[in-house]
C-alpha cells in the first residue's frame, strides 16, 4: 500500500461521518498520524482528497453490489439483488459514517459543487441501472410493458435512499428492511408477469 493509499484508507470513513465540512486538516493527521505536507504531498488539496475519499467509500459500499447485479441472470433476480444487498447495507457502512451517497449529496450541495457533482452522478448512474434492469426485462417477458419505467425505477431509488437515512438517523437498520420488503411485495410483484 503506498502512502495515497494510506492516507485515503484512514481518512475516507473521517470524511463520510464527519462531512467535507466538518472534516478539518486536524482530523486528517491525527487519522493519518501524518503531517500536513505528507498529506498535500500526496493530494492537491482538501477538495481533491475528498473526492477520492468519496470514490472509496462508494468503492467499498456499492462495488459489491454492482458486482452481483453483473452476475446475475434475469431481471427479476436482479431486482432481488437489490433489494437483498440492502438489507445488508446498513452493518456495512455503519462503521464508516452511513451512506456515501447521501452523506456527501446533503453535506456539499451548497458548499462543493466538484463532490456534490460526483454524488449526483453516481445517482444518476443508480437511476440509469435500475432503468435497464426494468427495460430488459419488459424486452425478456419478465415485467409489464404498461409500466412508467423512470417512475418505477425512480420510486425504488427514493424508497432504498430514504430508508438509508431513516436507517442511520434512528440507529436502526429495520427502515431498511421493511423498505426492501415493501418494495419486494408491493413493486417487483405488481411489476413482474
Amino acid at each position: 500500500m503506498n502512502t495515497a493509499e494510506f492516507i485515503l484508507d484512514k481518512v475516507a470513513p473521517v470524511f463520510n461521518k464527519k462531512g467535507y465540512i466538518g472534516t478539518s486538516l486536524a482530523d486528517i493527521t491525527t487519522a493519518t498520524g501524518l503531517t500536513k505536507g505528507a498529506i498535500y504531498c500526496n493530494f492537491h488539496n482538501k477538495e481533491d482528497l475528498a473526492l477520492k475519499a468519496f470514490e472509496l467509500n462508494v468503492k467499498i459500499a456499492l462495488l459489491p453490489l454492482f458486482k452481483l447485479i453483473a452476475n446475475t441472470v434475469g431481471s427479476i433476480a436482479k431486482l432481488h439483488v437489490v433489494t437483498n444487498y440492502q438489507r445488508s447495507y446498513y452493518g456495512l457502512v455503519k462503521d464508516r459514517g452511513g451512506c456515501p451517497m447521501l452523506r456527501v449529496g446533503v453535506d456539499t450541495s451548497y458548499n462543493n459543487p466538484l463532490l456534490f457533482k460526483a454524488a449526483q452522478d453516481l445517482s444518476q448512474q443508480m437511476m440509469k441501472g435500475l432503468i435497464t434492469i426494468i427495460e430488459e426485462g419488459i424486452q425478456n417477458k419478465e415485467i409489464r410493458a404498461d409500466i412508467d419505467t423512470p417512475s418505477y425505477a425512480k420510486t425504488i431509488l427514493s424508497i432504498i435512499e430514504g430508508s438509508s437515512l431513516l436507517a442511520f438517523t434512528h440507529y436502526d437498520q429495520s427502515y431498511i428492511s421493511s423498505a426492501m420488503d415493501f418494495i419486494d411485495e408491493m413493486i417487483i410483484d405488481k411489476i413482474k408477469l
